[in-house]
């Protein structure tokens, strides 16, 4: 197998021994805490705007409540900032931070490189 190559229970185990402070534990709480991220950074790479009012709608069976409670969490976390927009100060966008794109850019390096 090549160096770089890791299996999955490898790469499971690896993800379980990161610090609990750590984006990859904090987004794997809840099926609610990965889709908040996928559509989050989904919309990043696309180059869209997305609202927090647009998540909260988004989210797959989260209520808006469980939603903003989530998103008050990442953004107190650093994994997430909000940014108020020119034309309405009361519609935030939520984008993700420096810190956390680098960090799930190297998380889609890894999964790329998994073999089973």
């Amino acid at each position: 197998m090549v160096k770089d190559k890791k299996t999955l229970l490898d790469f499971w185990e690896d993800q379980m021994r990161q610090s609990h402070t750590s984006s990859n534990y904090f987004f794997r709480k809840s099926p609610s805490h990965y889709h908040m991220m996928l559509l989050v950074m989904s919309a990043y790479k696309e180059g869209n705007k997305l609202s927090v009012e647009e998540l909260k709608t988004k989210l797959f069976k989260t209520s808006r409540p469980k939603s903003a409670l989530i998103i008050t969490e990442a953004c107190e976390k650093g994994f997430f900032r909000l940014e108020k927009t020119s034309t309405d100060q009361r519609i935030k966008n939520i984008m993700p931070s420096e810190s956390f794109i680098d960090e799930f850019n190297k998380y889609l390096v890894t999964l790329k490189n998994i073999s089973y």
